[in-house]
């Protein structure tokens, strides 16, 4: 039978990954050309708490 992981065990185990790349979210951002009117999409890796920065850039 399995061993069943408690509910702590695993709060400690998400505390040791907080450095790892789970902090950070893949975002696209539709740019359009001001000459031509076609649209170019750019890609970033963002830390999840600068997301809202990464969108109000020009």
């Amino acid at each position: 039978m399995a061993k069943k992981v408690s509910k702590n065990a695993r709060v400690a185990q998400r505390a040791q990954n907080a450095g790892s790349g789970r902090d950070h979210v893949k975002v696209v951002k539709s740019v359009k050309d001001p000459i031509t009117g076609t649209y170019s999409y750019k890609e970033m890796m963002v830390h999840k708490e600068k997301v809202k920065e990464f969108f109000d850039a020009k």
